[in-house]
């Protein structure tokens, strides 16, 4: 896992809409890149809406809102048009990013242990620097807590 100060790992992937997104292309404000397993499940819609809600406070202090997974991007598109979300949907297919970032972890469910992506919000000041990291994220209440923080930078 990464820790508070050092510089956030770069890199380029797909982006939902098309094109690619690098994460060093939005340096000058605060970002805000939180990793999550699976689009359209129950915790995962509900964190990309509270994200959504706070979009016009996030943008108000010029903070960018990133979400990571492996899913592809043409699923990033049908779950943004589902649920009207207003963020940017990234593609880590192959894991690489979530790895670098300490989020591509060992999981189990029902005795069974699996690789997945570890709930995880990053927060990265306009410098590049890592600000705050929440691993294990729970959905309830994260978005106020990122959005303080993000304030507080």
């Amino acid at each position: 896992m990464l820790e508070p100060g050092a510089t956030a790992p770069d890199f380029t992937l797909p982006r939902d809409g098309g094109g690619d997104l690098t994460l060093s292309d939005l340096r000058g404000g605060p970002v805000v890149l939180y990793f999550y397993p699976k689009d359209d499940t129950p915790g995962c819609t509900k964190e990309a809406q509270g994200f959504t809600e706070a979009a016009d406070d996030f943008a108000a202090i010029s903070a960018k809102v990133v979400g990571v997974s492996k899913d592809p991007v043409a699923k990033h598109d049908k779950f943004i048009a589902k649920y009207s979300l207003n963020l940017t949907l990234v593609s880590d297919e192959t894991s690489d990013v979530c790895e670098r970032y300490g989020t591509w972890v060992e999981k189990s469910m029902y005795g069974k242990t699996y690789m997945g992506i570890e709930r995880t919000t990053v927060l990265i000041a306009a410098d590049g620097t890592i600000a705050r990291v929440w691993p294990k994220v729970k959905v309830p209440g994260h978005v106020e807590e990122v959005l303080e923080a993000a304030k507080a930078l």
